[in-house]
């Protein structure tokens, strides 16, 4: 019995170490088939069946997209693309003998294009230089009024359009630097943009309902400036499927390439003369609806501005309508003077901005972005209230989305621009309130992130006060505030405002952070104005006791400081005063 033990105990040895081999070898295989974690997250929202608003735990919790996703290996994804793909051409109804236009394709498999008899068309064109710089595009500042140079854009290289024929469809794979710092603002990725828009325009065929077909292959979205998200017709993966409406194509790839010049030029050299509009006029699809608009919110801070503001575009003669877009905190008498100056009130609920800090003045400025809920109008021209318009600006009706007058660097500033309203837009907004990092913590900061590509108004539309010239050393231009008839189209009153002053002096003067906003001509202008509006809309530009405290606050302390300017020392003779 012990003699036949021996075998026993080998051959279960034996059994032992071939499942430990089996399972080794399982694992190993495993290991080596396991896809790559070092690829960028968002490439593996194609591989997730629901969307991120479709999928759910439970029943409960949503799917967020900020949640990092299991990742692809080349191959893997190469495969994803071409089943998104399939999928694509089996809802674009897409005929057989199509011409498709192909821009930056080369890295690409385009079989797929071609297996139905299409015919693949690739578009070339110069790739921009690496040393050419945003701020080429949208420098700070240029001599509008060429006191010194003509400001010119520089050239970005377009495809020779005479040597292409019309085109059924146009794929274009985008460049996308996210997350890199500044990614949005790559000359490359707007070339590209710019190279398909004008493909569209001069050599797309539209299809029967008046469209032409775009795709798109990238892991950013489109530029909402060009690429109105209101044409998107679907989205799967890294692929756009877009069908545009030439007309309002045609009339942004007709302005400059950037802020570098002037999207409306002047007639002449004349100060006093009026803008060409006619080239934008000939193009330009008549909307159905326009109107201006303004917002307030949060407090009756700035009633008197919006009552002066509306005064001011009526008397320019605009028989556009005026919206002002409130919250509760505007008291029922005021909001009858209001209706009483000429708005028509749409209330709304406010928008927090979810970086702000509680009861700063930026809590609630997102509020602005329910402008573009405004749908039954084709286009607003929004205006700040505390804004006067001096000159009839009707014609930036013709202009598209974004318009704006430059404020720094390569932004825009937000106080005067002409939007076009689109709940979609709307929402995209809202999805991305958490993302986007305001530079200024407000509402401008934000809108320069989405709008990186943006057209340039004259400063004269919306002359910031006194802000350009001690910015850049540009010359002054104290004489156009008081220039009669006016130079100027709007004043933009920045810092104090004129009706929390003393009529007597710019009270920016006992401020040294404001003194860069501080003009007495311009604060003149506005009382000058006020004056000529109903007294009963008058009466809602008092102070309060607390603003008396304030004022005389600021006059101690300026007399303390020792300003040169000697402000302080002017007698105060507004009857406000004694309230």
């Amino acid at each position: 019995m012990m003699n036949m033990k021996a075998p026993l105990s080998k051959a279960l040895i034996i059994k032992i170490n071939l499942v430990f081999l089996a399972c080794f070898l399982i694992a190993y295989a495993g290991l080596l088939l396991r896809p790559s974690t070092s690829v960028y997250h968002e490439n593996a929202e194609s591989i997730v069946v629901c969307s991120s608003r479709e999928c759910k735990a439970g029943g409960e919790i949503k799917m967020k997209e900020e949640l990092k996703q299991p990742v692809v290996n080349d191959t893997i994804r190469k495969m994803i693309k071409h089943d998104q793909l399939s999928s694509f051409l089996d809802t674009m109804g897409k005929g057989t003998n199509s011409k498709i236009g192909m821009v930056n394709m080369e890295d690409e498999n385009i079989s797929d294009w071609s297996k139905h008899g299409d015919i693949i068309i690739p578009v070339e064109f110069e790739k921009v230089s690496d040393l050419f710089e945003w701020k080429d595009l949208f420098p700070p500042w240029i001599d509008e009024e060429e006191e010194i140079i003509v400001p010119k854009c520089p050239k970005i290289s377009m495809p020779v359009f005479d040597n292409y024929g019309r085109m059924d469809m146009i794929v274009a794979k985008l460049p996308c630097k996210y997350p890199e710092e500044g990614w949005g603002r790559d000359v490359f990725r707007v070339q590209v943009h710019l190279v398909v828009a004008n493909l569209v325009v001069k050599r797309g065929k539209k299809g029967l309902n008046g469209k032409i077909k775009v795709v798109f292959l990238s892991k950013c979205r489109p530029m909402v400036e060009l690429f109105r998200c209101d044409d998107l017709m679907k989205q799967e993966g890294d692929w756009w499927y877009y069908q545009l409406d030439v007309v309002k194509l045609e009339q942004k790839v007709s302005l400059p390439i950037g802020s570098c010049n002037l999207a409306l030029p002047f007639w002449g050299k004349e100060m006093n003369e009026v803008y060409d509009v006619s080239h934008i006029k000939s193009i330009t699809k008549t909307a159905k609806r326009e109107a201006y608009a303004t917002v307030l919110h949060s407090s009756e801070d700035y009633v008197c501005g919006a009552l002066a503001l509306a005064q001011s575009l009526l008397r320019t003669g605009t028989k556009h309508d005026l919206l002002l877009l409130l919250d509760l905190s505007i008291s029922e008498p005021k909001r009858e003077a209001l209706v009483k100056a000429g708005w028509k009130l749409r209330f709304i609920d406010r928008i927090r901005n979810p970086r702000a800090k509680n009861k700063t003045y930026n809590e609630y400025n997102y509020s602005k972005f329910r402008l573009w809920q405004l749908t039954d109008y084709d286009k607003i021209i929004f205006v700040d209230s505390d804004i006067i318009v001096l000159r009839n600006i009707d014609f930036l009706f013709y202009l598209p989305q974004l318009s704006a007058t430059g404020n720094s660097r390569s932004i825009f500033n937000s106080g005067l621009m002409v939007i076009e309203p689109s709940n979609c837009t709307f929402d995209m907004f809202m999805q991305r309130t958490k993302d986007v990092i305001s530079y200024n913590g407000g509402d401008q900061g934000f809108l320069n992130e989405v709008f990186v590509w943006w057209h340039r108004l004259p400063r004269r539309i919306n002359f910031l006060k006194d802000f350009w010239t001690k910015k850049n050393g540009i010359s002054r231009k104290d004489h156009w505030y008081g220039a009669d008839p006016p130079i100027l189209y709007t004043i933009h009153y920045l810092g104090l405002k004129p009706w929390m002053c003393y009529r007597d002096y710019d009270c920016n003067w006992n401020v040294l952070e404001y003194h860069e906003y501080a003009n007495d001509d311009a604060h003149w202008r506005w009382w000058k104005f006020h004056d000529t509006m109903d007294e009963k809309l008058q009466k809602y530009c008092g102070l309060s006791r607390l603003d008396i405290i304030r004022l005389e606050w600021m006059r101690n302390k300026a007399e303390k400081l020792g300003f040169k300017n000697e402000h302080w020392k002017i007698n105060v003779t507004d009857p406000r005063r004694l309230v």
